[in-house]
Parts: C-alpha cells; sequence; structure tokens
C-alpha cells in the first residue's frame, strides 16, 4: 500500500474512533511498526492528529478527510461509478458540470477521451488533469479555494455558475439520505454546489455506498433535484429501496 493511502486509512480510523494504536495499524496495513510510526510522525507534523505512547489521538474532530487523501479509498468502486456515470451520458450531452471530490475526479478522467465536450468545474484538481485536453472545453469558475476539497467556493464561483445552462452536473457528495437529502461537511461549499444543480437540466449524484444514509453539516438539495445516483454493489437493497422510493433512480456499478 502507497504511503498516501495508508495516511488515508488512518485519518479515516482516527475520525471514526478517535484514536488508533500503532500494533493494530501495522497489522492491518501489513507494514512495519517503524512505518507506522513514521506516517503518524508525518500526520502529527501537518496538525491532522497527536501522537501518544503507542498510536495517536485525533486533533480536534476530523469530519473531513483532506482530498489529498482520498483518492485511494475505495479506489475500484470509485472508478467502476465513474465508468457507470459516463455510460449514462447520450450523445446530445454537450456540457457537463463537475463538483470537487475524488469520486467526481475518476468521472473527469473517465471523461477525458470524449469530444465536443464543454465541463464547467469548480475543482482545481480536475481542472489541471483537464486543461492539457485539447478535445475538451474547459471552464473553471472563480472563487476562494478550499484545501480540504480542491473547490473554489463562495460568491464568484456562484455568479459564474448562476450565468451558465448545462446540459448535466454532476455532483460528488459526503452523505445522501431520503430524509436529509445531498449533504456535505461545509456550509460555503454546499451553497456553491447547490448553484451547480440549479444550472443543470439534469443532476447525477455519483457517491460510493459508505456515503449513502450518511448526513453531513450543510445540506447542498433535496433529493428532488436529483434524477441518478449511481454508488457501487455494496450498496445495501434496504438502501437503495429506500432511495428508489424517494424517487430516485439507483443504479449499482460492478468494480
Amino acid at each position: 500500500m502507497r504511503q498516501q493511502d495508508r495516511l488515508g486509512v488512518i485519518l479515516e480510523r482516527l475520525s471514526t474512533h478517535g484514536s488508533v494504536d500503532v500494533a493494530d495499524l501495522s497489522g492491518q496495513l501489513s507494514v512495519s511498526q517503524a512505518s507506522v510510526r513514521r506516517d503518524l510522525q508525518l500526520l502529527e507534523s501537518q496538525q491532522l492528529l497527536t501522537r501518544t505512547h503507542g498510536g495517536a489521538v485525533s486533533s480536534g474532530v476530523l469530519y473531513e478527510l483532506p482530498m489529498r487523501y482520498r483518492g485511494g479509498q475505495r479506489h475500484d468502486a470509485k472508478r467502476a461509478i465513474a465508468k457507470y456515470t459516463v455510460g449514462l451520458l447520450g450523445k446530445d450531452v454537450t456540457s457537463v458540470g463537475l463538483n470537487g471530490g475524488s469520486t467526481t475526479t475518476e468521472v473527469a478522467r473517465a471523461l477525458a477521451g470524449r469530444t465536443g465536450l464543454r465541463v464547467v468545474t469548480n475543482a482545481l484538481n480536475i481542472a489541471a488533469e483537464l486543461a492539457v485536453r485539447t478535445n475538451i472545453e474547459l471552464v473553471v469558475c472563480g472563487g476562494s479555494a478550499r484545501s480540504e476539497s480542491y473547490e473554489l467556493v463562495g460568491p464568484l464561483a456562484e455568479l459564474t455558475l448562476s450565468n451558465i445552462n448545462l446540459d448535466v452536473a454532476i455532483i460528488g457528495v459526503d452523505g445522501v439520505s431520503a430524509s436529509a437529502g445531498l449533504t456535505t461537511h461545509h456550509e460555503v461549499e454546499a451553497q456553491t454546489n447547490r448553484c451547480l444543480v440549479r444550472a443543470a437540466a439534469r443532476v447525477i449524484v455519483v457517491a460510493d455506498s459508505a456515503k449513502i444514509g450518511r448526513r453531513g453539516f450543510a445540506r447542498i438539495s433535496e433529493l428532488s433535484a436529483v434524477s441518478d445516483l449511481v454508488t457501487d454493489s455494496d450498496a445495501t437493497d434496504a438502501d437503495v429501496t429506500e432511495l428508489e422510493r424517494a424517487g430516485l433512480r439507483v443504479h449499482r456499478a460492478e468494480p
């Protein structure tokens, strides 16, 4: 496992449990305890945790895993979701909006081979990947950058999005549920993503099964604004049925 992937696992366990143990991590990650200690030291230098004797505890509460540590989590599932999502886009789709996130980043990569497509995004990492693609017309929103998600958010981004029309918006979320709708961790990010939803004739949500049934702090929109949800095959029948009753077409992609 790459170090970046290990760091993501460590931070995710901290977010869930509040503390981690070096010996337990060593067994889970199949690396030496010395490697785990170096990983913890690196994360402590970034003020993402506090080391203790034999392990570490979270520095405050880690509600949001930084984007740079999310890429390796459930990577096969996210690639499968991206491939399936692009397959839902007909040849008549000429404009697509993407917000930030590890799953929408995979969607951007899956879209990279298409021609005659205009992509609008507020995600810096997606923009950097697509800027070198001469077959795609790229539009990047302005705004204030969030280091956690690489998204440009706030009034400047919202001004851009309020003045365009998109065929499809593909939205990554931190949680999706029948009761809470689409949610994320940050209220300003939610407002900008809401503008992206409003700009589109059709909205597709991409979320791996770990996001299903969860709710973040800030609501992006009700489920009524969404036509389709693409998740992975680990989504339970009960969760899928509940979302379908709320009006979504739910697709489960096989990794």
